[in-house]
């Protein structure tokens, strides 16, 4: 069972721009846990992708060697925890997406999300990967002809 409780962790690697791992202390037991998290509700380029180094880059530079508050949501089905993660207090998937290095995962995202009104600004001013003429989402990169 998933426990919803938010946990403070340090942010010891990012994988990519919508994957970290951490470390976090005093979790159902004495010993120090480390956890691969997935970013609630956003999905970034992958890194092959075009702004894939990118989004991780920016990833980095929010959360790396930074203590984080990690609330689970639910485990993806490679078994990572998806998470709402906040950096120095700066929720990453948020700062992700208004910065233009990652997209909205509609599929798990719940429809009143805000990240939406985020990710239109970041189109609208051609932030980031919307800087491209016609970006492909990572979802679409993944499963070309779906």
């Amino acid at each position: 069972m998933l426990s919803t409780t938010a946990l403070l962790c340090l942010v010891i690697a990012v994988h990519d721009g919508d994957t970290l791992r951490v470390r976090c202390d005093g979790v159902a037991s004495p010993e120090p846990i480390t956890m691969v998290l997935r970013l609630a509700e956003v999905d970034a380029p992958e890194m092959n992708q075009p702004w894939g180094r990118a989004s991780r880059d920016a990833l980095r530079a929010m959360c790396l060697q930074k203590r984080a508050t990690v609330t689970p949501v639910t485990l993806d089905r490679y078994g990572r925890t998806v998470a709402h993660v906040a950096c120095k207090g700066v929720d990453a998937s948020r700062r992700q997406v208004e910065r233009g290095m990652a997209w909205v995962y509609v599929k798990y995202a719940p429809q009143d999300t805000p990240l939406l009104a985020l990710q239109a600004s970041a189109q609208h001013y051609r932030r980031g990967l919307w800087r491209d003429a016609q970006p492909v989402n990572p979802a679409q990169w993944r499963h070309p002809g779906r």
